[in-house]
């Protein structure tokens, strides 16, 4: 998108943003790619090396835990290296003055809440919980990280089962709280955010079209064309860390 043209969409953006009465942003891979957590679906990405059938599922989980947990350490490598970028620190910016009812993020790093966002839902989890899959009892995250290679899987010391993080595979249904935290802030909507996804992943991606389909506007903030085309009211090409704070900026000024 030239410069011209990126800054009128801008303008166009803000415009819809400030006339709303709530907001609200769903982001993805995108917001996060910035923070050095890559997204796992582009080439390159982390299924390229891994099997998401072999690491990322309940199944996976169940028939060969040390594989999985493998996988899940270089994941939370990832995530604990990780820091809120420009994207993350704009919304929290948007939330802070009053303009933003909060984030549904399909990521589960928690770098929207470390930018200092309030109300965030974890559309897919996140890799700060985590519990027993033997007994359900919970277990402190930061205990993931200092298991040593020959420790994995990590197990339950009550029970013996094996511990997971509270995110969801594939496969797995999304936990109703998130179902309906989000449900009632794309409900209560009329202008929805989207950043850094591609829109292919359901349920989530429904949320956009939920808010559409009463009226309400769509803002589509990705580098790539997505399953959103034709939805967006405003599309605006661009890196999430850069094209966001840009538009937080113009709506607050």
């Amino acid at each position: 998108m030239a410069d011209a043209a990126l800054t009128e969409a801008l303008e166009d953006a803000a415009a819809l943003l400030r006339r709303a009465r709530s907001v609200v942003a769903l982001t993805g891979a995108g917001v996060s790619v910035a923070s050095g957590i890559p997204d796992f679906r582009s080439p390159g990405g982390v299924w390229e090396r891994h099997d998401p059938m072999a690491v990322a599922t309940a199944q996976a989980l169940a028939r060969d835990p040390a594989r999985v947990w493998t996988f899940l350490r270089e994941v939370l490598t990832m995530v604990d290296a990780a820091k809120p970028n420009p994207a993350h620190e704009a919304l929290a910016r948007l939330e802070a003055a009053g303009r933003l009812s909060g984030v549904i993020t399909q990521n589960i790093d928690g770098l929207h809440q470390a930018a200092g966002s309030a109300n965030v839902v974890e559309y897919h989890g996140g890799v700060r919980h985590f519990f027993c899959m033997g007994c359900g009892a919970e277990h402190d995250g930061a205990l993931a990280r200092l298991l040593p290679p020959q420790a994995l899987p990590w197990r339950c010391e009550d029970c013996g089962g094996v511990v997971r993080p509270d995110i969801v595979f594939f496969g797995e249904a999304i936990a109703l709280d998130a179902l309906t935290k989000s449900g009632q802030l794309a409900l209560a909507a009329d202008v929805i955010v989207v950043a850094g996804t591609s829109g292919e992943v359901a349920p989530a991606n429904l949320l956009p079209r939920e808010v559409k389909a009463r009226g309400g506007g769509v803002v589509e903030i990705n580098l790539t064309e997505s399953a959103y085309k034709g939805l967006a009211d405003v599309r605006l090409k661009g890196r999430a860390e850069v094209v966001l704070p840009a538009l937080i900026e113009r709506v607050l000024s």
